[in-house]
């Protein structure tokens, strides 16, 4: 299997998630710029990819991004059988360690499908 292609700098990716998650904890807590989310996102997904390389699992989180990762049959048409879903703010919690998978799970904060689409083992990324 070939290494996952990046679209993110490295550096500008980390960035974005540590902007991210300060503005999360610190005084003035809430939301960073849309544009400093969805580059946290996309850098998250392809660090998940990066890890787990594959195309068994597709992991949305829209309107950001998507990413097929796990090893396993490959999927190409259609709905794939392994699908996981959540929101940006979610992703991004799960990726810090701020939110378990079986919470966001239990809490409905994911949507996972298939007999593939667990990612506590991969998560948190940090």
């Amino acid at each position: 299997m070939g290494v996952a292609r990046r679209r993110i700098d490295l550096a500008e990716g980390q960035a974005a998630l540590a902007s991210w998650l300060e503005a999360q904890d610190g005084p003035e807590a809430g939301q960073p710029p849309r544009s400093v989310t969805a580059m946290a996102v996309r850098y998250a997904l392809e660090e998940l990819t990066a890890r787990a390389p594959g195309n068994s699992v597709e992991v949305r989180v829209p309107p950001f991004g998507v990413t097929q990762c796990i090893e396993g049959p490959r999927h190409t048409r259609g709905t794939p059988p392994n699908v996981i879903e959540t929101d940006a703010q979610s992703w991004l919690q799960l990726v810090t360690g701020s939110l378990t998978w079986p919470d966001a799970v239990a809490d409905g904060r994911v949507v996972a499908s298939g007999t593939r689409a667990d990612l506590s083992a991969l998560l948190p990324l940090r």
